[in-house]
């Protein structure tokens, strides 16, 4: 069914944008989280491991405290701010206290199998022809991987607790070449990057600077896919993989947060509570001229395909493997495509010419053989983060 967030609206609120939620059923799926104490020594149990902080590191954009007001910078200016500086608060850890991956490694699929299982995540970036995997159960230890790819530099971010990735490409103004560590603050739950040339702080799920030089400026994105591993390694044999070699000492396969990706609770205040999902129920949520949907992962994945029309728009989902899915216009030559699912052949094919579709969008046979959909973003996290992605 489909929710309208304007018949749950308040008067204070009323500029909100129309919302849609495609609703179905309720899933429940395992990511984690926890709650760090600081030792000295690494114990058996994960609330125990200790964390290596990075020194020297560059002072922030100060005035992010909680309660404090618009303050003077050094050079006696007012910071810059898009968000207020008191829903900005400590996660616990210090500036890089999660170190980033600054100079990641990488292994072939075989050997990234010796320490992958098949039911583990990855976040699979492709550019310029260039496609590495990099295994959420190394990203939960450091959140974000400043890598180069492709001829491109780029961003790989996690943050477990909203359960929302992001790829960016850390070309600033379209020339400074940035840095992105880990400021140790969260916003709405979300981790808070800061840039290593000028200190400015950005939302992770938003993808935008909400403090300092660049707040209000957002980075360019970079599409991805999460997969199983089991999945992954048979599509794509021979990428690459982010390796354990790290540089830091962490379990690796050992996931420390525990049992939060399976209960209700949060550990920080959030802006807003809907409960027409539960609040950590993985969504596929779209933006389509301003027009918003979001879907039950599983729901995408029980069906195969979905095919829709949003703001008078038509979109058509794919998901032919568990945890997969792909969004494409299906528009293509001046012709619309409606698309349906085989279980029989557990092919896709499009009802107006009979052609036959892959995974990546493009006709493997039929009247329409080579002729690619073009695909478009999406977001994709916890029912909560999506709506506090929305600014609703």
């Amino acid at each position: 069914m489909h929710l309208d967030c304007n018949s749950n609206k308040n008067s204070s609120n009323s500029k909100r944008r129309k919302l849609l939620v495609g609703v179905s059923a309720i899933a429940v799926i395992g990511v984690i989280v926890i709650v760090y104490t600081y030792t000295t020594n690494i114990g058996s149990s994960p609330s125990s491991i200790s964390r290596t902080y990075l020194s020297n590191t560059p002072k922030l954009i100060p005035a992010v405290a909680p309660g404090v007001a618009a303050q003077q910078s050094r050079n006696g200016q007012e910071i810059k701010h898009i968000v207020p500086l008191d829903q900005i608060v400590s996660g616990g850890p210090p500036t890089d206290g999660i170190p980033s991956i600054d100079n990641p490694k990488f292994v072939s699929v075989a050997d990234a199998s010796k320490f992958l299982q098949d039911s583990d995540l990855v976040l699979v970036v492709s550019l310029n022809g260039e496609t590495r995997a990099y295994p959420l159960l190394i990203l939960v230890w450091h959140e974000i991987v400043n890598d180069q790819l492709g001829g491109v530099p780029v961003a790989v971010t996690y943050c477990p607790l909203c359960f929302t990735a992001q790829v960016f490409n850390r070309t600033i103004d379209g020339k400074a070449v940035v840095e992105f560590g880990t400021s140790g603050k969260l916003y709405n739950n979300n981790l808070v990057m800061y840039d290593r040339l000028g200190g400015s702080l950005l939302s992770q799920a938003l993808g935008e600077g909400i403090v300092g030089t660049h707040a209000g400026e957002n980075l360019a994105r970079i599409q991805f896919d999460l997969a199983y591993w089991k999945d992954w390694k048979q599509l794509y044999p021979k990428s690459m993989v982010l390796s354990t070699d790290t540089g830091f000492t962490r379990p690796y396969g050992v996931d420390p947060y525990d049992d939060y990706y399976t209960n209700d609770q949060l550990y920080f205040p959030i802006s807003n509570i809907d409960k027409r999902m539960g609040l950590k129920e993985i969504v596929v949520g779209l933006d389509i001229g301003g027009q918003y949907k979001a879907y039950l992962l599983h729901q995408i994945e029980s069906n195969k395909v979905i095919n829709d029309k949003i703001n008078n728009k038509l979109i058509a989902l794919f998901s032919l493997y568990p945890r997969m899915v792909r969004l494409f216009n299906p528009l293509i030559d001046g012709q619309t495509l409606d698309f349906q699912y085989n279980a029989s052949t557990s092919k896709i094919t499009d009802k107006q010419t009979g052609s036959e579709w892959n995974f990546d969008g493009i006709a493997v046979n039929g009247q329409m053989q080579g002729k690619q959909l073009i695909r478009i973003p999406f977001d994709e996290g916890f029912w909560f983060e999506w709506l506090f992605m929305l600014k609703l």
